[in-house]
C-alpha cells in the first residue's frame, strides 16, 4: 500500500501496489508450484488408500389421499393436505424404528461395512500399553446394547431423506462401502416405512373397533333406560298426543279470549246507552227518539214511518175539513194512537236494552271465569310437554349416538382387512456403478489449489516479515536515500574469493555495465560539487563493500587516474586480493611515517589503477585515522590523482568510517541486497549524516538478477543484451 501526496501537500487515497504482490508471486512461483506438486502427490497416495463409497437412491410417492373402501377419516384424525403431514412422514422415514427394522431385516450387525472398529482409546492402549486407561466394566448385555446403539446411529448418519420440492416425492439415499448393500438398504427403508404405516393403520383400526364395541354396549343400555323413562312418564300423565292436547288448549284459549273481548265490547256499548237514557230521562221522548240506537231499531223505524204518513194525512185533511169534521178527528185520533205506539215501542226497546245489559254482564263474568280455568289447564299441559320433550330429546340423542357408533363399528370391521399402502415406489434403488466418494479428482484439484493459495500466503507473510533491502525501490522508499545503482551477484564457489577482474571478463558484460552505471551516477553528481575523494562503507561485514570499491575503481580507471585506498586497517583484504605480499607497506605505514609514499603505492598493470594497501595492521587504527597526518596525506594524494576511492570498515562495527567521512567529498553506502536488515542500514546512514552532510547515495550489491527480472521486468538485462548484440554484429 502506498500513500500518495498531491502538489498541494494534501494526502491522496492510498493505492494498492498490485505489482509488488505479483512480483512476490513471480519470484516464488517455482517454490509454490513445487510444494503444490509435492503435496498433491502425497494427496494422491492418501486418496488412493481411501475406501470408495457408493450411494443408491430410491424414490417414494407419499399419497396425499389414501385409497379406502369407506370414509373413516374421523378414526385416524389425519389431514394429509397439511404441510405438517409430509414433514411428519419425512421424519418417520428417518426415525429410529425404521432404522432398527432395516438393520434387523438385512442383518447389518454381521455385515463387514458395519464392523465395529477399535476406538482411539483402544488403539492408544494397544500402541502405548504404559499409558494408564480407566477401564469401565460393562456386562455382556450392556456391551451388546452399546454396540447396537452405535450401529443404529451410524446407520442413521448414512441415511439421507431428500424431499423433491413441490411434489409428493421423496428420495431415500444410503451411502456405504458396498454398492449392492446401498441399493438394498435404500429399498428396504422404503419397504419398512410402507409396512410400518400399514401396521400402524391396522393397529389403529383394531383398537378403534374394540373401543367402539365396548362403547356401543354402554350406549345401548343408556338408550334403553331413556326410552323406559319416557314411556313411564307418558303412562303416568296419561299422555297420548301431547301436541294435539296442546293445540286444543291453545284454540280454546283463543276462542274464550275472543268471546270475552266481544262481550266486554257489547257491555260497554250498552252501558253507554243506558247512561244517556238516564241522563235524558225515561219520559223525554223527543230526545230519546233522536238517539241512534233507538232510531236504528226496526220497530221504531216502522212506527215512525206510520207516524209520518198519519201526520201527512192529518195535515191534508185539516186543509179540507174543519176541526170538527169526523174525518179530521178520526185522523187526529189515529195520529195520537200512532204516537202512543211509538212511545211504547221506545219504552219496550229501553227495557230490552236494560235486560240485555244484565245478560251481557253475566256473560262477561262467566267467560272470564272459563278463561282463567283454561289458562291453568294450558300451563299444566305446557309443563308436562316440557318434561316430555326433555325425555324425548334424551331418547333421540342416545339413539343417534348408538346408531353412529354402530355404523362406525360396522365400518371399521369392513375396512380392517383393507390394506391400502400410504406410499409406493416410483423408482427402486439400483446398484451403483460409480462411487460417490471420495471425489478424487476434485480432492486433488482442491488440494493443489489450496496448496498454491497457502504457498502464496506464506510468500506474502515471509515478504512482510523480511525487512531487508531488496531493490532500488526499497532504497528510495524505505530508506529515503538516492539509489546510485545496483551490482549483480557474481557466482563463485563457496569459501573462495570473488574473481578480481570480473569487470574485464567477457562473460560478465552485464556486471561491468552495472558498475559503469554507478560510475555515471557519481560523475553526474560531481557536476555541482567536487567529488574527488569517495568513501565506501557499509553496515556490517560481508556486504561486498571491498568488491564494489575495487570494481568502481576499475570503472573510473578507464577514464581517469584513480587511486584505491584500503582504509580498513582492522581486516584488510585488498592486498591479498591483488596478490601483494603480507609485508607490503601501506596506509598505516605512511600515517605512522615509517615508509615513503612511492614505496607504499602499487600500480596494477592490468586495470591501470594505483593501490594503497592498508599496510601492517596497527594496534590503534582509530588513532591513526584521527591524526592530522591522515588529513594531510589525503590532500597530498588528491593533488596527484583524479579520483580516490577509499574502502573503509563497516559503520556498525567500528567508528573508523565516521572519522574518514569528515575528510572526503562523498560517502557511498554499500548494502547487500536481501541480506542486510533495513534497521541496520538506517542506523548506519543516520550516524554518517550526523557526522557530515556529504552522503551521496546507496549502492545495492549482490542483486539476484533472476529475481530482479521477475520483479522489475526485462529492462534489467538491457545492458547485457546491448553488448551481446554488438559482439555478434
Amino acid at each position: 500500500m502506498t500513500a500518495l501526496t498531491d502538489l498541494t501537500g494534501s494526502p491522496q487515497q492510498t493505492v494498492l501496489d498490485l505489482r509488488k504482490y505479483i512480483s512476490i508471486i513471480n519470484m516464488n512461483k517455482w517454490r509454490i508450484l513445487s510444494m503444490a506438486v509435492l503435496v498433491s502427490i502425497l494427496a494422491v497416495l492418501v486418496v488412493l488408500n481411501i475406501q470408495s463409497r457408493y450411494a443408491s437412491t430410491a424414490t417414494l410417492l407419499i399419497e396425499s389421499q389414501q385409497a379406502k373402501a369407506v370414509s373413516i377419516e374421523e378414526i385416524y384424525g389425519m389431514n394429509s393436505s397439511q404441510q405438517e403431514y409430509y414433514l411428519t412422514q419425512f421424519a418417520i422415514l428417518k426415525s429410529r424404528s425404521i432404522a432398527e427394522a432395516v438393520v434387523d431385516t438385512l442383518k447389518l450387525k454381521d455385515h463387514p461395512d458395519f464392523a465395529v472398529k477399535p476406538g482411539l482409546v483402544s488403539t492408544l492402549k494397544e500402541m502405548l500399553p504404559f499409558i494408564p486407561v480407566k477401564d469401565t466394566e460393562f456386562t455382556a448385555e450392556q456391551m451388546e446394547f452399546r454396540a447396537r446403539e452405535k450401529l443404529i446411529t451410524e446407520f442413521q448418519q448414512r441415511l439421507h431423506i431428500s424431499p423433491i420440492a413441490k411434489t409428493q416425492l421423496v428420495q431415500i439415499s444410503f451411502t456405504t462401502f458396498s454398492a449392492e448393500l446401498a441399493s438394498q438398504v435404500a429399498n428396504a427403508v422404503g419397504e419398512a416405512y410402507i409396512h410400518s404405516q400399514l401396521e400402524a393403520k391396522l393397529g389403529i383400526t383394531r383398537r378403534a373397533s374394540t373401543w367402539l364395541g365396548s362403547r356401543l354396549a354402554e350406549l345401548r343400555i343408556q338408550l334403553d333406560e331413556s326410552e323406559a323413562q319416557l314411556q313411564a312418564y307418558r303412562e303416568k300423565e296419561g299422555l297420548i298426543d301431547v301436541e294435539g292436547v296442546r293445540g286444543l288448549g291453545a284454540k280454546e284459549l283463543a276462542r274464550l279470549s275472543d268471546e270475552l273481548t266481544e262481550a266486554r265490547s257489547r257491555k260497554a256499548q250498552i252501558d253507554g246507552f243506558i247512561r244517556v237514557i238516564r241522563q235524558y230521562g225515561i219520559n223525554n221522548m223527543e230526545q230519546l227518539e233522536s238517539l241512534p240506537e233507538i232510531t236504528a231499531h226496526k220497530g221504531v223505524q216502522d212506527v215512525k214511518t206510520q207516524l209520518v204518513l198519519t201526520e201527512r194525512r192529518v195535515s191534508e185533511l185539516s186543509k179540507i175539513y174543519g176541526p170538527r169534521h169526523p174525518k179530521l178527528m178520526a185522523a187526529q185520533s189515529e195520529l195520537t194512537a200512532v204516537q202512543d205506539n211509538l212511545h211504547g215501542q221506545i219504552r219496550k226497546l229501553i227495557a230490552g236494552i236494560e235486560n240485555e245489559a244484565r245478560s251481557v254482564e253475566e256473560n262477561v263474568s262467566s267467560l272470564d271465569s272459563e278463561l282463567s280455568k283454561a289458562k291453568l289447564q294450558y300451563q299444566d299441559v305446557s309443563l308436562k310437554e316440557t318434561s316430555y320433550q326433555r325425555l324425548e330429546r334424551e331418547v333421540l340423542t342416545n339413539r343417534q349416538l348408538y346408531e353412529t357408533f354402530l355404523a362406525r363399528q360396522k365400518e371399521t370391521q369392513v375396512t380392517s382387512d383393507f390394506n391400502s399402502a400410504i406410499a409406493r415406489f416410483t423408482d427402486l434403488a439400483v446398484t451403483a456403478t460409480e462411487p460417490v466418494a471420495p471425489k478424487r479428482k476434485l480432492i486433488l484439484m482442491l488440494v493443489f489449489i489450496a496448496t498454491v493459495g497457502f504457498g502464496i500466503l506464506v510468500a506474502f507473510a515471509l515478504d512482510a516479515l523480511n525487512d531487508t533491502i531488496k531493490s532500488p525501490y526499497d532504497v528510495e522508499n524505505h530508506l529515503g536515500q538516492r539509489a546510485l545503482g545496483f551490482m549483480p551477484e557474481l557466482s563463485h564457489k563457496k569459501h573462495q574469493d570473488l574473481p578480481l577482474y570480473s569487470f574485464f571478463a567477457e562473460q560478465q558484460k552485464q556486471y561491468a555495465e552495472a558498475v559503469r552505471s554507478i560510475r555515471t551516477s557519481l560523475t553526474l553528481l560531481s557536476l555541482d560539487k567536487p567529488m574527488k575523494l569517495i568513501e565506501l562503507t557499509s553496515s556490517v561485514p560481508a556486504e561486498g563493500k571491498s568488491t564494489v570499491a575495487v570494481n568502481l575503481a576499475f570503472a573510473f580507471g578507464q577514464m581517469e587516474k584513480v587511486l584505491l585506498i584500503d582504509a580498513d586497517m582492522r581486516r584488510p583484504s585488498l592486498a591479498k586480493r591483488f596478490g601483494l605480499p603480507a609485508y607490503q607497506p601501506g596506509l598505516a605505514n605512511l600515517i605512522a611515517g615509517r615508509e615513503q609514499l612511492e614505496d607504499c603505492i602499487v600500480l596494477d598493470e592490468k586495470s591501470g589503477i594505483s593501490l594503497l594497501p592498508a599496510g601492517n595492521v596497527p594496534p590503534n587504527p582509530l588513532e591513526l585515522l584521527s591524526s592530522p597526518r591522515f588529513a594531510e596525506l589525503l590532500k597530498q594524494l588528491a593533488q596527484g590523482y583524479d579520483r580516490i576511492i577509499i574502502d573503509t570498515p563497516p559503520v556498525q562495527a567500528v567508528s573508523d568510517a565516521l572519522l574518514i567521512a569528515k575528510q572526503v567529498d562523498a560517502v557511498v553506502y554499500v548494502v547487500a541486497a536481501d541480506q542486510t536488515r533495513g534497521t541496520a542500514v538506517q542506523s548506519g546512514i543516520a550516524k554518517l549524516l550526523q557526522t557530515e552532510n556529504n552522503f551521496s547515495g546507496v549502492i545495492l550489491n549482490k542483486i539476484n538478477m533472476k529475481k530482479m527480472t521477475q520483479t522489475y521486468g526485462d529492462y534489467s538485462h538491457y545492458g547485457y543484451e546491448h553488448y551481446h548484440s554488438n559482439e555478434t554484429s
